[in-house]
């Protein structure tokens, strides 16, 4: 075997080590980092359960792990951080450690595919330029798939409670035309519809906790539209503090963004029910018009054919 030869496994192998390195050193850097403000904070004998739970369970030692990982790529400035915990609340992740763990998995997975790439290609022999090239595809891939994870995860839910929401509202009607306030029925929606309206009333739930800490109403629906990334619950927001404000009945609010919202779900179907017959040309043109002209044609032009041959 010539230089040649060995240069793609040599470099393969220097990038291998040298990501090895880097994860290892971020990994026992940040490990004895917290070990030592634990030991500083608390004396073993003074641990609680919920540490102790908290170091015994597998998913937060993975979390914590991921969250190590990912100091490499933290956000340059508060604007990207909190565009990132933004995209993260919209799919209903809102913990702390959700950016940190979220960046720790691009990283795990952009390596692990990558090494994983690598290391088929050099077992099979075939870790040439171009295998190079497809082994740095893979990490490209493995790195990038958790964003369109998260877009996926947050289409879904903003599509969940734009379907959920005019059920809601029919409900906080009732409540409120039924003389509770709007605190109050906000609270009982939330309870009721657990099970048929999670992602909604889980936000509720949430709405409800805020105002119960002592943050204003308005303050906390304006809060809810912008967390949600979902454009009825921003209107809903504006609609509720203006109802609020100029003293207007918050029912009749309620019941119109109701009707409101139920128009646009029938308009959206109706426009995905006139796009179905230009959808269905592409179909009918690539699979279904062959077969029929195989059909209809085959047997003519097999008899034609025949004719032209006897002669």
């Amino acid at each position: 075997m010539n230089v040649e030869t060995l240069t793609p496994y040599a470099v393969f192998g220097f990038v291998t080590l040298l990501g090895w390195w880097l994860l290892e050193t971020l990994a026992n850097r940040g490990g004895k980092i917290v070990e030592r403000l634990e030991s500083i904070r608390r004396s073993p004998g003074r641990r609680s359960a919920e540490e102790i739970e908290r170091k015994n369970n597998p998913w937060s030692k993975l979390v914590e792990t991921a969250s190590t990982a990912g100091k490499v790529l933290e956000p340059r400035n508060e604007y990207e951080e909190s565009k990132l915990r933004g995209r993260l609340a919209a799919a209903g992740f809102r913990s702390e450690s959700a950016p940190a763990a979220f960046l720790g998995i691009k990283v795990i997975l952009g390596v692990a595919c990558f090494l994983g790439a690598g290391g088929t290609l050099a077992l099979s022999g075939s870790l040439d330029r171009q295998g190079l090239m497809y082994t740095v595809i893979a990490g490209g891939i493995g790195f990038y798939l958790p964003e369109i994870v998260l877009t996926i995860l947050v289409n879904r839910r903003k599509k969940a409670i734009f379907r959920q929401l005019p059920d809601v509202l029919d409900l906080l009607v009732v409540c409120v035309e039924a003389g509770l306030g709007l605190d109050q029925a906000m609270r009982k929606v939330a309870s009721e519809m657990r099970e048929t309206c999670p992602q909604l009333c889980e936000e509720l739930a949430i709405v409800n906790f805020q105002i119960q800490m002592g943050r204003p109403r308005s303050e906390v629906l304006y809060e809810l539209g912008s967390r949600t990334d979902v454009d009825d619950l921003r209107t809903l927001a504006v609609t509720l503090v203006q109802a609020e404000k100029l003293g207007s009945s918050i029912a009749q609010a309620l019941r119109t963004q109701s009707d409101a919202l139920r128009t646009r779900r029938r308009q959206i179907a109706e426009e995905k029910a006139a796009k179905t017959a230009v959808k269905l040309i592409f179909p009918l043109v690539l699979f279904i018009f062959p077969g029929i002209f195989v059909v209809l044609v085959g047997p003519a032009s097999i008899h034609i054919s025949e004719k032209l041959l006897n002669r």
